[in-house]
């Protein structure tokens, strides 16, 4: 804990004094440029990123799959080998119950009926067709069936799931019969939910992920629970792997920098914006230079060149642009200069290091601390 807090000041309080060295001479990649540029993907990605979200809204709106079909109205499971099923049979006010487990073959035999085909068909559809078999043996049979135990039917779900002290039923990540028509949501509700709100441990609810006959889609779990984007909630299907990624150390995270009220580190869903990441930092201060204030993204280690965008704060929040309120990512530094910056080339050169140092801090605890303290 004593690293963690010294690195994070150090970070804020070194990193400005190598920024602000910068002469004026250039402005860096404007945030509309950017984004209109962000936008005009090739013809083939588009039409990729395009197939990819048809697959899953299809898959989100589908009235069949292996586990259930839809009939008369509503969603009805499918029996299958392994399912055990209750079979009643009434003769005036007595009812006899008789429980069989679906063999391996897909059938089962009952009373005068041997081997009858039940694998695919749902509780009704088994009713009537051992009732036109029974009719045979006996004058208008009266049955009623229903599925005692399903256990044809599996999901994997893996990841950061809870784990509750239930007795009754298990939670976590495991295996889980599925009884019908399943959502996504549905399934890692009845885990037990996604950790959240665990300093050490958390859930990535962007990049969920989904693996369907060897083929593996991104689900935003977080646009389905907080943005109602029902087309991503997708119908769970037998077979289906689910993976729950863990956010990077410490979550999602932004850094804002400079002229501000508060520097600092700030959780990404609560400084998701430009707009958001300044006003929780404590908006800029009477010597910020608000036209000129630089997001610094996609440093991702050794080798690794950032990108420097340039955004007109001032216009956002006087002039209503909110074009230029871009969304920020995981890792992005924002930084509110005093005086403009100018060349990007020594911007990048001073900034690299410091990124390394922020984002990377174990190598500088190796080299720099033993057993928390600083080594001389």
């Amino acid at each position: 804990m004593v690293i963690k807090k010294i690195t994070s000041a150090l970070c804020v309080s070194v990193i400005l004094g190598l920024i602000i060295s910068c002469t004026p001479q250039t402005k860096g990649v404007p945030v509309k440029q950017y984004l209109k540029t962000a936008s005009e993907a090739t013809p083939a990605t588009r039409q990729v990123r395009q197939e990819t979200r048809e697959q899953v809204a299809a898959m989100s709106a589908v009235t069949e799959n292996a586990v259930f079909t839809e009939k008369r109205g509503y969603p009805e499971y499918k029996i299958g080998a392994g399912d055990i099923i209750t079979i009643k049979f009434m003769e005036g006010a007595e009812v006899r119950e008789y429980v069989t487990t679906v063999r391996p073959d897909g059938r089962i035999s009952y009373s005068f009926v041997d081997d009858l085909l039940v694998e695919g068909l749902t509780a009704n559809e088994v009713d009537e067709a051992l009732t036109e078999a029974l009719k045979r043996y006996i004058r208008n049979p009266r049955i009623e069936i229903t599925v005692k135990e399903f256990k044809s039917k599996i999901a994997l779900l893996m990841g950061q799931v809870n784990r509750f002290d239930w007795r009754e039923r298990r939670s976590g990540p495991g295996r889980y019969f599925l009884s019908g028509k399943t959502t996504l949501l549905d399934l890692i509700v009845m885990a037990g939910g996604a950790i959240m709100g665990q300093e050490e441990s958390n859930a990535d609810l962007k990049r969920v992920e989904l693996v369907r006959k060897g083929t593996k889609y991104t689900i935003n779990l977080f646009d389905v629970m907080f943005r109602a984007d029902a087309l991503q909630n997708v119908i769970i299907d037998d077979g289906d792997i689910i993976t729950i990624p863990e956010l990077p150390t410490f979550g999602e995270r932004v850094y804002v920098l400079g002229q501000v009220g508060s520097q600092g580190i700030y959780r990404l869903k609560d400084a998701h914006d430009l707009l958001a990441a300044i006003s929780i930092a404590g908006g800029t201060t009477k010597v910020a230079v608000d036209s000129d204030v630089k997001i610094i993204r996609g440093y991702s280690g050794e080798n690794s060149t950032p990108m420097i965008l340039s955004a007109n704060y001032d216009e956002i929040v006087k002039k209503g642009d909110i074009a230029q309120n871009i969304s920020l990512e995981d890792g992005d530094v924002v930084y509110v200069p005093r005086t403009p910056i100018g060349d990007m080339n020594e911007f990048i050169a001073n900034t690299v290091p410091l990124l390394e140092y922020m984002l990377y801090p174990g190598e500088y605890r190796d080299a720099y601390f033993d057993y928390n303290n600083l080594r001389f």
